[in-house]
Parts: structure tokens; sequence; C-alpha cells
């Protein structure tokens, strides 16, 4: 559950505006990752400006007030439901869980949750980046969804020179990396195939309905650009999701993945021939 604003803050929620911009400052520069090497300061940089950025708005904290973060969220969907089982298959561990009402593809990717760049607000704030040295010039590089989970080595021209940039795998939309001489921003392009949630990943895989009557296996794409085969169970339902563990998104800095998921989507006729709908009849269902 994502943490009240007021709470991050540390403020309550009649804080004047002096009060908010007072706290902003003191935990935007605790936690700025420049001068807090702890490996959550970066999120909780995040959720600092998030919060600043509702609560010093006027129109955005009114709407916060009344609706809480549902304001800012457009629609997500809840939490997967379902009865959940596990089962070997090759060299992988698959959990499969039926759920008709969860929906991995309503979760945002990771783009700041539809809030601005928080190294932008920080800079707004202060007027400058943080640190004693010089300002670092900034850029901006659109990268691929598989790029972005993989890794990728670019070749760019940046102030005037050519450079050699190697972003790590499991880098997010939105998020900056910073260089020796000049901080780079990452805009991950939207993938047709896959969907992100935190380092999770998720892909549609259709079947027809035999094939989940009578199970059978199925390719499915995965990050490394090949296909997997995959068993499908007798009766599977739709929105079934199969879960391989570790074969997600690699965690930066760490050697831990997220978890890849297959959600099958059973695809139920809308026209049978009359021949068709006897057979289907006839069956003891």
């Amino acid at each position: 559950m994502k943490k009240d604003f007021y709470e991050t803050l540390g403020i309550s929620k009649g804080a004047s505006k002096a009060d908010i911009k007072s706290a902003y400052r003191k935990l935007a520069l605790k936690f700025h990752p420049d001068k807090n090497k702890s490996a959550d300061a970066e999120d909780k940089f995040k959720e600092i400006n998030e919060a600043y950025e509702v609560l010093s708005n006027d129109d955005k904290k009114t709407a916060y007030d009344q609706y809480g973060h549902a304001a800012f969220e457009g629609g997500q969907a809840g939490p997967f439901g379902g009865n959940t089982y596990t089962r070997q298959q090759g060299p992988f561990n698959f959990t499969y869980t039926n759920s008709a009402e969860g929906n991995p593809f309503g979760s945002a990717d990771f783009n700041f949750g539809g809030f601005s760049n928080p190294f932008d607000i920080f800079e707004q704030f202060f007027g400058t980046s943080f640190g004693q040295g010089p300002r670092l010039s900034t850029h901006k590089i659109t990268i691929s969804f598989l790029e972005a989970a993989n890794g990728v080595e670019k070749h760019v021209s940046l102030n005037g020179q050519k450079k050699t940039i190697k972003i790590p795998a499991g880098v997010a939309d939105g998020q900056r990396i910073k260089f020796n001489d000049f901080i780079l921003y990452i805009d991950v392009a939207p993938s047709d195939t896959f969907k992100r949630d935190g380092y999770d990943v998720f892909v549609n895989a259709s079947i027809n309905f035999k094939q989940a009557t009578l199970g059978d296996k199925i390719s499915v794409p995965t990050l490394e650009g090949d296909n997997l085969t995959v068993k499908i169970q007798p009766g599977t339902q739709s929105n079934t999701l199969i879960r391989l563990r570790g074969k997600g998104v690699k965690q930066l800095n760490t050697n831990r993945r997220g978890d890849f998921y297959i959600r099958v989507l059973v695809n139920i006729p809308t026209k049978l021939t009359h021949h068709q709908k006897q057979q289907i009849d006839q069956l003891d269902l």
C-alpha cells in the first residue's frame, strides 16, 4: 500500500505551505541519491518528491484530500486473486494462479507514477543540482523495452562529443544515470508484447477453447528474444497466471531478478456452425 503523502513528509493534514516546503527541503537533502548511498535512498527520494508535488499544489492537494492516491492512479487494477498451485516443468518452477479479477496489465509501468521527474523538482526547488561541484549537463535517451530489460551499449553524441555509454540491465522508464560529466535520463519505449510492474514482467498468451479444455503446448516470447515452450494444463481457465520465478527483469546492482508471468487468455468462439453447436451440446460438461 502506498504511503500517505502527509506521513511521507512527516507533517499533519493541516500543515501550512511553509511547513510543507520546510519538510520537503529537509528530507530531499537527506535522501538525495548523490549524497545518501543507502539502497532505498532513490525510492525514498522519489516518494518525497511525489508527496511535495501534490501537497504544494492547491488543486492536486484538494484532489488528494478528497480521493487519496486514487486521484492520480488512473484506475489501476487491484491485487491478484484466486487459487495458486506450483509445478515443475523442465528447469523452471511454474506457479499457476486462477484469477478472473486480477489484471496485471492495469498496473502502471514505472514512470514516476504519473508524476514529474523527482530530480527536476529538486532542481526547481533549490535552483541547482545537488553537490558542490559544477552543474552537470543533462541528456535524455530513448531505448526499447528489451534494451532496458537486458542492458545495452549505445553510441551517442553529447555536447558535441561522440561517446559510448553502457546502460545496465534493469533500468526503468524515467530513471536517471549519473556519469562522470553528465546525467542521462532514460525513456523506455512501451512494448506491444511485454508489460512491466517493478521488476516483474507480464505477457499475454491466447489459446482456444480446445487447448484450454484438453491442454496443449504453446510458444511464448521471452526477454532473451527467443521463445519458450509452455505446457497448458487441461481445464485451464482464462486469466490464469503462469509464474516463472527469477525470469523477469534484473534488479539493478544485484544478481536478483523479478518474475515472469504468462497470462493465459481463452478465446471463446462467437460464431459456431449448427454441427459444432450440436457437438458441444452433446458433451457432458
